[in-house]
């Protein structure tokens, strides 16, 4: 199996039509291999607001809408995992930021996978960190 191959898309609760689908797996592959690791399985699932939020309130605890959820399977350097992301969240944020809806869309996919690589955003300079890589990675794509 080929390691883009490896890489799903789903929607649950909501009809999306995801553009690109093979440009955007070799970007994620490309963006793995760069940092030293390997493509696992990774499933990108695309919700709604009041999904996310149901499963933020179950498996972290957080009452608050968020635009991604990454639960991680990485095993050594094999990067594997589920992300899910808010549409909903994503448009409301590409209107905030002034930025294109798909941007936004990839800047979040790309976020989950640099979480999945190791990376955290819960202090100021890690968020930082994790800024840079997206912005690093959307110029490749």
């Amino acid at each position: 199996m080929r390691s883009t191959e490896r890489i799903s898309f789903q929607t649950q609760d909501i009809i999306l039509v995801l553009k690109e689908k093979k440009k955007i797996r070799q970007w994620i592959v490309d963006a793995i291999k760069n940092e030293g690791k390997k493509t696992g399985d990774i499933t990108y699932i695309f919700c709604s607001d009041e999904y996310l939020l149901s499963m933020n309130q179950q498996y972290l605890h957080h009452d608050d809408y968020t635009d991604v959820i990454t639960f991680d399977y990485t095993d050594g350097d094999r990067v594997s995992g589920d992300i899910f992301m808010s549409v909903e969240r994503i448009l409301d944020n590409s209107i905030q930021l002034k930025t294109t809806p798909e941007e936004e869309l990839h800047r979040v996919m790309i976020h989950g996978v640099m979480h999945l690589c190791g990376y955290k955003d819960k202090q100021p300079k890690e968020r930082a960190n994790m800024t840079k890589k997206e912005d690093q990675y959307l110029k490749i794509f």
